[in-house]
C-alpha cells in the first residue's frame, strides 16, 4: 500500500497560477495512507478557496488546518492513532517559487548553472545531528535512525511551518520528491540522470526505476516541474 501521495497542477488553483504538493504518510499502511491523501485534499481544497492573503498566509494555514483536522481525526478513531505525514508543497509565481515544508519530503532547484540544490531544511534527527556537525550528509544516508522524523503534519497540536523563497532561471527546473528517493540516490546521481533525460517525464520515469533498483526499500514519489513549460519562468 502506497503511503505517498502527490497532487500536481499546471493550471490556476483558485487565485494561485499553480499548486504542486508531495506527502509521505507515517503509522502503519492504512493510518499513513489516509493522512497522506487527506492532509493533500485537504491543503488543496484551502488554496482553491483562498481569499487576498499571500501564497506564504495561504499555505502556513493549508498545513496548520489539515494538522487540526488530522489530530480531531485520529482522537475520535482509534485505527488513525498516531498517524502523520510530511508535506512539501510549492506555488510558482513568474520566476518566483514560494515553498513550504514540514518533514523530509523535500523540495530541490536544479539549475544549469547553479548545480543541485535542497531549498527545504528536513525535519529528522539525522538532519539534526548533520546542523550539530556530528554527522555528515553521506553517513546520514545510512544511518539506522534516519527515519525518525521530529516534525510532521498531525504529530503535534501547534504545527510549525517553514517557508522558502527562491527566485528561479529560465534553466531551472524543481524536483520534489519523498525520501524513497533520497535514501537510495545521492543528489550527483539525480541530477545526472534529469539532465541526461530528454524530456522531464522521462527523467521523473527513470528517477523512480533507478531508485527501485538501488533497492527501493520505501515508497519513491517525485514531481519534476519546468516553469518554462507554460510560461511561468
Amino acid at each position: 500500500m502506497n503511503q505517498d501521495f502527490l497532487f500536481s497542477s499546471d493550471r490556476p488553483v483558485g487565485r494561485f497560477p499553480n499548486l504542486y504538493i508531495v506527502a509521505d504518510g507515517m503509522g502503519g499502511h492504512q493510518a499513513g495512507e489516509y493522512a497522506s491523501q487527506f492532509t493533500v485534499d485537504r491543503i488543496a481544497s484551502i488554496m482553491q478557496d483562498s481569499d487576498n492573503a499571500s501564497p506564504e498566509e495561504v499555505m502556513v494555514l493549508a498545513l496548520q488546518e489539515a494538522n487540526r483536522e488530522l489530530r480531531l481525526i485520529a482522537e475520535s478513531d482509534p485505527k488513525y492513532y498516531g498517524m502523520g505525514t510530511t508535506a512539501v508543497m510549492a506555488v510558482i509565481t513568474g520566476n518566483i517559487l514560494q515553498a513550504a515544508n514540514v518533514g523530509d519530503s523535500r523540495l530541490y532547484i536544479v539549475d544549469r548553472a547553479r548545480g543541485m540544490y535542497q531549498v527545504t531544511t528536513d525535519h529528522s534527527l539525522v538532519e539534526e545531528m548533520i546542523q550539530a556537525g556530528s554527522l555528515d550528509k553521506e553517513a546520514a544516508r545510512n544511518h539506522p535512525d534516519k527515519n525518525v522524523i521530529t516534525r510532521a503534519v498531525g504529530a503535534e497540536p501547534t504545527l510549525k511551518v517553514d517557508l522558502f523563497t527562491e527566485v528561479l532561471t529560465g534553466q531551472s527546473l524543481i524536483l520534489m520528491c519523498t525520501d524513497g528517493l533520497t535514501n537510495m540516490l545521492d543528489d550527483r546521481q539525480i541530477e545526472q540522470i534529469i539532465w541526461r533525460s530528454r524530456t522531464i517525464e522521462e527523467a521523473a520515469n527513470l528517477l523512480v526505476t533507478v531508485a527501485n533498483e538501488a533497492g527501493g526499500k520505501d515508497n519513491i514519489s517525485v514531481t519534476l516541474i519546468d516553469p518554462s513549460r507554460y510560461g511561468e519562468g
